[in-house]
């Protein structure tokens, strides 16, 4: 499977370096784009559940660094309240 980083920044001006074990995450976040911490996170949790549940079906058990990185972002999503944005700078 395809791994791929993308990096965020926080609306404190942190940032922060992600992974996935699959592309799917460019299918809910786009470089360059800003948002909303709420849309964002859900948008995470989608790719990073796909991401994982594509890994379960290739090799019989989810990523847990992709359910890792999820409950990173959790976390650290938790600092902010709305309103607040999330940039995703970069996809690689």
């Amino acid at each position: 499977m395809p791994e791929i980083r993308f990096t965020i920044r926080w609306p404190d001006g942190q940032t922060q370096d992600c992974y996935s074990p699959s592309t799917v995450v460019r299918e809910f976040l786009t470089a360059g784009t800003t948002y909303p911490l709420d849309d964002f996170m859900a948008r995470c949790r989608v790719a990073l559940d796909k991401a994982s549940t594509r890994v379960e079906a290739t090799f019989g058990y989810r990523c847990t660094r992709a359910d890792a990185q999820l409950d990173t972002l959790e976390r650290n999503a938790c600092a902010f309240s709305a309103p607040a944005d999330v940039t995703c700078l970069s996809i690689t």
